[in-house]
């Protein structure tokens, strides 16, 4: 029996110097325990000791000859910088669900792995937060609770911070998948009308949420609130302009926890200061981190920053999918949360 676990040691300690060859680079420090249980497994691991986005410099720095990065939304990971990493890089675990921030053509031309962490944690969690900002809207929490902190209160009054109410309104949802559809579910119990436009119609998720499908122009048309779940591509990038806010509803709102650069921010605040809408809750923005100043200043606008999937429950299971993407490619497993599924069979090894 000593003899038979001295092998099995053995086993184990030539697997943990193989990986020690390999090198992980961690582009900020993230929730749960992905970099211990790398190092556990004998990976050697950098990572970004501040907790803020790293610099491009000390991007290019990191990445080079390391085999995988575990990124975040906020870096721009391109061709380039692939090259600069080196040869030997062999995967690209986003902490994110969406990956625009990569270039994943190129990395696919290179025989790199791209993943990425979609799952039911941080879909429940952004569908919540999505309601949390169309009730914050609708009810005027942010400038109610601001009003009291101020010293303002002075007894019940009739007449401030009327809101307005869900019954009866129409919901327009643009982006029907996993968010979006959790978003439909919960307005069934606040009795609103729904509707929704998505790239391709769906009559069985008609059926079973309760949705209308519309043309953008006529979702937008007929809305009481918007709220947006489309990912960031060439053609949903500013499709909220002067021209599609024109044609909303007027007095309607516009809920944003997609990503920033889907609304164009100074045909937003026109369209805002001008009356034309009512009122806008942006979890993401154009620019980000940069905010436009004079969102900043309106009252009908309720800003937070970026915090959709940030419940305890999304971002454990997203450090959790982010590490098992980098062990899966790492050992020849194919990831279950590939992003480039094509490049599998001539992946860089």
């Amino acid at each position: 029996m000593k003899w038979i676990y001295g092998l099995k040691e053995l086993g184990q300690a030539k697997l943990k110097w193989k990986n020690f060859k390999m090198k992980i680079y961690i582009t900020r420090r993230i929730p749960g325990e992905v970099t211990e249980k790398l190092k556990e497994k004998g990976y050697e691991v950098s990572f970004n000791e501040f907790d803020k986005p790293v610099t491009e410099e000390e991007l290019v720095s990191g990445v080079r000859g390391v085999d995988a990065i575990l990124s975040l939304l906020t870096e721009k990971i391109d061709g380039d910088l692939m090259d600069l990493a080196g040869p030997q890089l062999k995967v690209i675990s986003n902490y994110a669900v969406g990956f625009d921030n990569i270039n994943v053509d190129e990395a696919t031309k290179r025989g790199i792995v791209v993943t990425n962490t979609p799952c039911d944690e941080v879909n429940e969690a952004v569908a919540e937060h999505t309601w949390a900002l169309i009730l914050s809207l609708a009810r005027r929490i942010v400038e109610a609770d601001e009003s009291v902190r101020r010293g303002s209160y002075s007894g019940w009054d009739p007449g401030i911070f009327l809101g307005s109410s869900l019954k009866g309104k129409t919901l327009g949802i643009i982006g029907l998948g996993r968010i979006g559809s959790m978003v439909a579910k919960r307005a069934k119990g606040y009795g609103m009308n729904l509707l929704y436009n998505k790239k391709e119609r769906d009559e069985n998720l008609e059926n079973e949420l309760g949705v209308k499908y519309e043309t953008l122009d006529d979702l937008l048309s007929k809305s009481d609130f918007v709220s947006l779940h489309v990912p960031l591509t060439e053609e949903t990038k500013g499709m909220i302009n002067k021209g599609t806010i024109s044609k909303m509803k007027k007095g309607s709102y516009i809920v944003n926890t997609a990503r920033g650069e889907v609304i164009r921010e100074d045909d937003l605040v026109e369209a805002l200061r001008d009356g034309h809408l009512k009122g806008a809750a942006l979890d993401v923005f154009e620019n980000e981190p940069q905010i436009n100043p004079e969102l900043i200043g309106m009252e009908n606008v309720v800003l937070t920053p970026h915090i959709g999937s940030a419940t305890w429950d999304a971002r454990n299971k997203m450090s959790e999918m982010a590490f098992n993407g980098i062990i899966d490619v790492l050992e020849g497993r194919k990831p279950q949360n590939i992003v480039n599924e094509n490049v599998w069979e001539n992946r860089r090894k």
